[in-house]
């Protein structure tokens, strides 16, 4: 991938460059430790034996166990997993949790296939991938089109051979060890790196213009916790299509109205508008929050915005990226917008290995000390080094993997 297309990729040359890392360590934390493909046979519901493949990456436990998703879609392919569990390995030491990065996937689209059809799919996966996972080895957790429902069958099929095991995966219903707080994590996550934007760089946030592009759980949850610290939410989308108001929407109303609909396409308030045009909308913070490269060369000039605040992962290619940095258009990047999840993930990990229960309050507290530290520290780096806040984050995890990485090898 050129660096227009692989910002990850860029940011974590930038970093190695910036931190005087020597070559043989920089080559050695860029290559994953072990990667695994696998042909996954399963019977249809018509009796049919077919097969699809998945894949799990394990890229670096320097620091813990792997951690990452597994996802569930039909673009699944070896070079997206590596890049993703190599962005865990980053993220995780960020937000300094003892965690590495690890990411899995198979190539289906799930609505193409029964409930039935997907519970023996994933746990073939799971038995697949056995031998080289473990509570304190590897730790899958809920990506893309995947959710509790199939975290509870990977930690049904595991329990079966080891006994109960809830801690071999997170995201997990709360009746079988999941955690308070994990489903609004992220995107609390993504509200309180927002509020510490906006005091670095002088916004006032109440009465702040917000625009989200992607109003699935990361999107509207963030949208959520803004308006509670009152912000204006001015525009949403999703893929029906886009809404603005100008005035700001009734947040709860529309949070209400898209968790009951799946969708914001129906709802009264606000004028339709094009995703160009939501995204051109003059607005304090614009936060993209749906698909990577949303933001690229193409629509990048007509951007009209004081901060962008990456809660997708991959949202502004790295040309568009460039660009913004001449314009002095600060980008919060998705290293560290979007860790509530994995940060919470962690918390849920560390409850069930002490098979104790903490409330909700105390979670969002955790998470709040975990995301702010992070923040500070990046944004130190950035003003130290005078380097954009994506590069300072990967000088941040970057240098925390390699001092680690010196102990060990020692």
């Amino acid at each position: 991938m050129s660096s227009s297309s692989d910002p990850t990729g860029a940011a974590y040359k930038k970093a190695v460059e910036n931190l005087g890392l020597k070559p043989n360590i920089a080559a050695a934390l860029e290559i994953p430790d072990r990667e695994l493909k696998i042909e996954i046979k399963y019977k249809k519901d018509n009796g049919e034996i077919d097969s699809v493949v998945g894949f799990r990456v394990q890229h670096n436990n320097t620091r813990g166990p792997f951690k990452g998703g597994i996802r569930y879609h039909h673009h699944v392919d070896i070079e997206e997993v590596r890049s993703l569990a190599t962005l865990m390995t980053w993220k995780t030491a960020l937000v300094d949790i003892p965690y590495g990065g690890g990411k899995g996937g198979i190539g289906i689209n799930p609505s193409d296939y029964s409930k039935t059809e997907l519970e023996r799919i994933s746990r073939k996966f799971f038995r697949a991938i056995d031998p080289i996972i473990g509570v304190n080895i590897d730790i899958p957790a809920p990506d893309v089109n995947t959710n509790a429902q199939i975290m509870s069958w990977f930690m049904d099929e595991y329990s079966q051979t080891h006994g109960y095991s809830p801690g071999i995966v997170t995201g997990k219903p709360i009746e079988l060890g999941g955690s308070e707080g994990r489903e609004a994590a992220t995107g609390r996550g993504t509200a309180l790196i927002t509020r510490e934007a906006a005091e670095k760089w002088n916004i006032d946030l109440k009465g702040s213009k917000v625009v989200v592009q992607g109003f699935g759980n990361v999107g509207s949850y963030a949208a959520k916790f803004l308006n509670e610290y009152g912000c204006k939410i001015i525009g949403v989308s999703d893929i029906s299509g886009g809404l603005y108001e100008p005035g700001g929407f009734d947040v709860d109303e529309l949070f209400d109205y898209n968790y009951e609909k799946g969708t914001i396409n129906g709802y009264q308030q606000g004028k339709k508008i094009s995703n160009e045009e939501l995204l051109a909308l003059e607005c304090d913070f614009l936060i993209p929050a749906a698909l990577g490269s949303a933001i690229n060369k193409q629509n990048v000039d007509s951007l009209n915005c004081k901060i962008i605040i990456e809660a997708a992962n991959g949202p502004v290619t790295g040309d568009a990226a460039d660009k913004l940095w001449k314009k002095k258009i600060p980008i919060i990047p998705d290293i560290l917008t979007n860790a509530g999840g994995v940060t919470v993930s962690y918390f849920e990990w560390v409850q069930n290995l002490q098979q104790f229960k903490w409330p909700e309050s105390e979670i969002n507290e955790k998470l709040e000390q975990k995301m702010v530290n992070a923040f500070d520290e990046v944004y130190t780096m950035k003003k130290n080094k005078n380097v954009p806040m994506r590069t300072a984050s990967f000088m941040v995890a970057v240098d925390r993997v390699s001092t680690a990485f010196a102990l060990r090898e020692g």
